[in-house]
């Protein structure tokens, strides 16, 4: 027996060493060589085994390439000899065989000579095939067309013969000569699988013509016969009724046709003649493929997994893009009316899944609150595929909301739809109006929905039962959970998100035309177009209102959990999903989040707005007990130099943490930013008492950078002018433009020159300034100047007529404006009332304009008129109104359009919508847009008009001139002060104090203007009240008056002997109206 050693050689006789023992070796060095060793024999084996498979390979070639030829040969000897005699069904079985194994692509000719006999031959083949049991003949056949299949594929960009293979695929996938469908579905099966839509693709794209007219007629035989080839199998399985067979084939062309990039011959041809072509398309079932695909989707591998065997190859999964929408809305054009209920509805879940693929130009979070519509923008790319794509959308868009689409939609969401039809609906309206950036009144399914009471009222149902099961097994509503602002999973969030931003934006829209009567359903006779009470609105109101409070805590939570990278890769490991916090994730849920708020923000705002207008919510149901915002505590907002308080897309809040930090000063916290949103956009969630601190505050801050920190004192930087008291509005508006001084925030003095022309006695601590102020706003806005004028309520507005009494008015409506907010950055009250459109134009941030809903608070007559005509139910023509109005200035009138050549055009039914709203724009906005503009801008240069839009314009009323309440004698004596020798205890103290109480409200205010130059209590008492109220001795001479220094809100009293005498004094003293030269 041979021995052989451990690397495979033949053992020799060891040979002996006499040179002693060897040299004993290392162990680390052992086991590297015997490491080395061992690599090297794996090497070589490896080397010997991959030897011998080349070569097996090899040799197998060889002998496959010596039978091919010898079977080519053979079949071209056979080839010779049938041209000469007719074949049997058996020799053209074995022709058929034959090609089979040796056939390549340099074997065209004999396959097309082969498909030749089988055309002629083919009544007996298929005759032998129908009885044969073995199914060797009919998968002769299935073989023979996958040869056809290969051969047009690889010719396809060549001018090969094609007509053969066309007619062997026509005759032999023929319903007409098979009796039994198992064969000619199994033929189908095989060819699909084959890709056989993707070979008539190829060939269409390469046989006809690219330069076409949009038609379904075929341009060329060719392009017809591609054609049938296409609708061959579609039409078959439409036929036979059954689903999974019509399943498999409309997968493959959407696949092979629908699914990918489309070239002119597809758009151009084969989709209008698959939709209006000669053969009816079954879309209901291509409705079914899309719906099982879309569930496949959701449920991972589907129902059918494990349910047995098939015939049919799994396909891979369906990659849906924009161009299967345009396709399958391109072919349900033609049919949609048609459509039954069910498959309507079916339908609608389609393009909820499809419409969202659609290109949208606003994808970065930047582009989030722009302005302008899609359809506004001149689009242009260098991509040519991305240009398509833009065309392929407004396409898919303008079917959308064609008139057929839109009353088929509208008519299944009026009645009782189900959820998945509502969110569907929902879906596909949130795309349209967050991903496209489609206003409502541009596109007619939007306004059409918007005005739908029934289904704006149904959506909100579906936004209030939408739930979900909990951790603790409850179940839950979604809208809730959000209200709570607990984090939800991201299928949850697909699910109310669409919903509420839909009716948020759909009824927001729809108030717009409800004026306060048809929203507080007071319009008897009238069809309401109110879709709910007033009763359900103040539910509404709380739920969307704490909607909004929790997406602010979901947006920007005080604490994010952080995960190591270490700790993230073992959950990973062991199955538990991380959330994905990749950048583009990120944005995504911040732009969903932020377009949310906007529109749920922005219904809450409009509500309270008209509550505002006219009460119909109870006191004090606005604010939320969540919130808590106290001017006291803590807070970087102050130190931020206004750069934070203004309204921002909610998207960019977060940024705000660093608006500090160039400053150098510490960085807004989450809270502070949370803070600012609501104060910014749901600012009557918060006390109005507490607003007015916040706004004192930041008031306090400004004054402080612009006037020093010894601003609450009599020295720092002032302006100082001298006004003649004759002609207080003249030298003021003279002095005090901006040219001259152009920072009012200094601290200004007064010096008071009388009709004599001598200086008035006294140095201004601040009381003079008050006084001159005073009587400078009342003598600006008096309506005998010009400036203003006065409503049937005599609330006071801008005079449109002003600009004919002066040329430069725009500069005296600035300087009015940088009057009174001089007042109110100096905390003084100032009584002026407003009328409530003005203060809201102030407080407006889209220019100033308003809708006709606050032409009620300028005209009430013409506010009456309009609304009567709106409800009118004859014939309005009769009326001889025309878009036109007349102007009464200074006694010439004057005609004014409302629209071009509109005193020529009447008024009828189908126009008087637009009239009324042309007639409330003219008379609110157009008249005296410019007074507005210059007047906001006037008060903008000293308040800050974000500020001011904490309040709305009741409370602002407020700020301005004080609450109109009655004087709260015990919170003034509680804070006031005493001095020269007076306490509280002293006998005149006492019986001032007993006068005062017995003092009517009228001579009450009349006692606090003498002492303070204001008849109305400061905003949050007389705690409030600098320098605080203080009653000083005045001497014991019995025939003094009381006198005041205002400055100081000093009362000087003299010591009168008896009680009489005190309140004659008093009362004469106070009733006098005397100013500063009373002794």
């Amino acid at each position: 027996m041979n021995s052989y050693s451990f690397e495979g050689n033949f053992k020799r006789t060891p040979q002996q060493s006499l040179r002693g023992a060897s040299k004993k070796e290392e162990k680390e060095s052992l086991l590297k060589r015997a490491q080395e060793e061992r690599e090297k024999r794996e090497v070589f084996r490896l080397k010997w085994e991959n030897a011998v498979k080349i070569q097996s390979i090899y040799r197998g070639y060889r002998v496959r390439k010596f039978q091919k030829e010898k079977l080519r040969q053979e079949f071209q000897a056979e080839q010779h000899k049938q041209d000469k005699t007719g074949p049997t069904v058996d020799v053209l079985y074995n022709l058929g065989w034959k090609i089979c194994q040796f056939y390549n692509n340099g074997d065209g000719d004999r396959l097309i000579w082969l498909c030749l006999l089988y055309v002629k031959h083919k009544d007996k083949f298929i005759k032998q095939m129908e009885t044969d049991n073995t199914g060797r003949y009919s998968q002769q056949i299935k073989k023979i067309l996958l040869l056809c299949l290969r051969y047009l594929t690889s010719i396809v960009n060549t001018s090969q013969p094609i007509a053969i293979p066309f007619r062997m695929l026509q005759v032999f996938t023929s319903h007409t000569i098979y009796k039994s469908n198992d064969i000619l579905i199994t033929l189908w099966k095989s060819l699909i699988d084959a890709d056989y839509f993707d070979c008539m693709r190829l060939l269409l794209n390469s046989k006809v013509p690219s330069s076409l007219e949009r038609s379904h007629i075929p341009p060329t035989p060719v392009a017809e016969s591609i054609f049938d080839l296409i609708m061959n199998p579609i039409q078959y399985a439409a036929s036979l009724k059954q689903y999974v067979f019509s399943n498999h084939v409309l997968r493959a062309v959407c696949k092979s046709l629908l699914c990918p990039v489309y070239t002119e011959q597809i758009a151009l041809f084969l989709l209008p003649a698959m939709a209006y072509g000669k053969y009816p398309f079954p879309f209901v079932d291509l409705i079914h493929t899309l719906i099982f695909q879309c569930k496949e989707d959701e449920i991972g591998e589907g129902k059918n997994k494990g349910s047995g065997k098939t015939v049919f190859k799994k396909m891979a999964k369906l990659e849906l893009t924009p161009w299967l929408l345009g396709a399958f809305l391109t072919l349900g054009d033609k049919v949609i009316e048609s459509l039954d209920g069910e498959s309507f509805s079916l339908y609608i879940q389609v393009l909820q899944r499809l419409l969202p693929l659609l290109p949208c130009i606003y994808n970065t979070i930047e582009d989030e609150d722009s302005s302008d519509s899609e359809e506004e923008m001149d689009i242009s790319h260098s991509d040519p595929e991305y240009n398509k794509l833009i065309e392929l959308k407004t396409e898919c868009l303008n079917i959308l909301d064609s008139p057929i689409h839109v009353v088929k939609m509208v008519s299944i969401v009026s009645g009782q739809p189900d959820t998945d039809i509502l969110y569907a609906v929902s879906v596909i309206c949130h795309c349209l109006m967050s991903q496209h950036k489609f206003s409502i009144h541009k596109k007619r399914l939007l306004y059409t929905l918007a005005y739908n009471t029934k289904f704006v009222r149904n959506l909100w149902h579906c936004c209030v039962n939408l739930s979900t099961v909990t951790a603790t097994r409850t179940e839950s509503s979604l809208i809730m959970l959000l209200s709570r602002g607990l984090t939800m999973k991201e299928k949850e969030t697909s699910r109310i998100v669409p919903v509420l931003s839909t009716f948020c934006s759909m009824f927001s829209h729809s108030l717009h035309t409800l004026h306060d009567a048809d929203f507080c359903g007071n319009n008897s006779g009238i069809v309401s177009s109110m879709p709910f009470n007033l009763s359900e609105i103040l539910q509404m109101v709380i739920s969307l209102r704490d909607v909004c409070l929790g997406i602010i805590e979901l947006a920007h939570p005080d604490s994010k959990p952080s995960i190591n990278d270490d700790y993230k890769l073992a959950l990973q490991k062991t199955g538990v999903k991380t959330r994905n916090n990749n950048m583009k994730e990120l944005n995504k849920q911040t732009l969903q989040w932020g377009y949310l708020f906007k529109v749920t923000a922005g219904l809450v705002r409009q509500i309270y707005t008209r509550d505002a207008r006219r009460s119909f919510c109870p006191k004090d149901m606005w604010l939320s007990d969540r919130v808590k915002i106290h001017a006291d505590g803590p807070s970087q907002i102050y130190r931020s130099e206004m750069a934070a308080f203004t309204q921002r897309p909610f998207r960019t809040m977060q940024s705000l943490t660093k608006i500090n930090e160039e400053t150098g000063g510490p960085p807004l916290s989450n809270r502070d930013v949370k803070n600012l949103v609501i104060l910014t956009e749901l600012p009557f969630v918060v006390a109005f008492e507490e607003r007015v601190k916040i706004l004192q505050k930041l008031i306090a801050k400004d004054k402080e950078e612009n006037q020093g920190e010894a601003y609450q004192f009599v020295s720092g930087p002032s302006i100082s002018v001298m006004i003649r008291r004759n002609y207080i509005y003249e030298d003021a508006f003279e002095k005090l433009s901006q040219t001259n001084e152009p920072n009012l925030k200094l601290k200004m003095r007064v010096q008071l020159v009388n009709a004599a022309g001598l200086d008035e006695a006294g140095i201004d601590g601040g009381g003079i300034f008050r006084e001159f102020l005073n009587v400078l706003l009342k003598t600006g806005f008096d309506p005998n100047r010009g400036f203003f004028s006065q409503t049937t309520d005599r609330l006071l507005y801008p005079n449109p007529q002003s600009c004919i009494l002066n040329n430069d008015f725009t500069e005296h409506y600035y300087f009015l404006g940088r009057m009174l907010g001089k007042a109110m950055y100096e905390n003084m009250l100032v009584e002026l009332p407003f009328a409530s459109f003005f203060l809201s134009k102030i407080l407006s941030r889209h220019r100033g304009d308003l809708d006709i809903h606050h032409l009620a608070s300028l005209d009430p007559e013409m506010y009456k008129n309009l609304l009567f005509l709106k409800h009118y139910d004859g014939d309005v023509s009769e009326l001889g109104l025309d878009f036109s109005t007349v102007n009464n200035e200074f006694g010439e009138t004057k005609v004014v359009d409302l629209k071009t050549n509109g005193r020529n055009i009447q008024v009828t039914a189908s126009n008087r919508i637009e009239y009324i709203h042309l007639m409330a724009d003219y008379k609110l906005n157009q008249q005296i847009r410019r007074h507005c503009m210059a007047f906001r801008e006037g008060l903008s240069d000293l308040i800050n008009l974000e500020w001011l839009r904490m309040f709305d314009q009741q409370e602002l009323q407020v700020l301005i001139s004080g609450a109109a309440v009655p004087i709260d004698i015990e919170d003034l004596k509680q804070y006031t002060n005493y001095s020269g020798g007076y306490t509280a205890d002293h006998i005149i103290i006492k019986m001032f104090w007993k006068i005062v109480d017995e003092f009517t409200d009228e001579q009450k205010r009349q006692l606090l203007k003498f002492i303070t130059s204001c008849s109305r209590p400061p905003l949050l008492g007389f705690k409030d009240l600098y320098p605080a109220f203080c009653i000083h001795y005045g001497g014991n001479e019995s025939d003094r008056l009381p006198t005041a220094s205002t400055c100081m809100n000093l009362l000087k009293l003299p010591e009168f002997k008896d009680y009489d005498t005190l309140k004659h004094k008093l009362l004469y003293a106070i009733e006098s109206g005397a100013g500063f030269e009373l002794s």
